[in-house]
């Protein structure tokens, strides 16, 4: 499966009927913050005790396959909506951990290996690129992203964008 996670809507046509791709824009749902709690490791393994629009959302980050993750820039990290949802895909790890080169690194719970694009947005310095490069770095070996690459554009550039790395799937 191909998921499309974007912080704004976009004026893209998805067909979000079938298994393959689906869109989902996380303005139109209701995520609260992550507490803290690690009751999706303790109390309901996987499962976040937090019952809102996030426990639909993290199942598909673990299944699909490649991903697209749209979100603007704010102080070189993911605007907020994207990373609180990111935040709340916790339960996809377990609370084991592994050695990846030398370093720590969460357990996944069936979680597929993926190929991502980071689709970053915005008024973006060259600062800014570069502590988002290594915040997508780092995160990448708990993301189990096989492979990733990171596009900074402007805003104006958004869809197209979109629609390009989209296009990409279909071939």
């Amino acid at each position: 499966m191909k998921l499309i996670l974007s912080d704004r809507a976009l004026n893209i046509s998805i067909d979000n009927s079938s298994d393959t791709i689906q869109y989902i824009d996380l303005t139109q749902l209701n995520i609260s913050n992550c507490t803290g709690c690690f009751g999706c490791w303790t109390k309901t393994p996987g499962k976040c005790v937090i019952r809102d629009d996030a426990v639909k959302v993290y199942p598909y980050i673990a299944q699909s396959d490649t991903l697209l993750y749209i979100s603007r820039i704010k102080y070189g990290g993911y605007d907020t909506v994207m990373k609180t949802m990111l935040e709340r895909s916790i339960p996809v790890q377990q609370p084991f951990i592994r050695l990846v080169n030398g370093e720590t690194h969460h357990v996944q719970r069936d979680v597929a290996l993926k190929k991502a694009t980071i689709i970053a947005y915005g008024d973006i310095g060259s600062g800014e690129r570069d502590v988002f490069k290594k915040l997508v770095a780092r995160n990448a070996y708990n993301m189990n992203f096989d492979s990733y690459q990171v596009l900074f554009v402007r805003e104006k550039e958004l869809e197209q964008t979109v629609r390009m790395e989209v296009s990409k799937w279909e071939k």
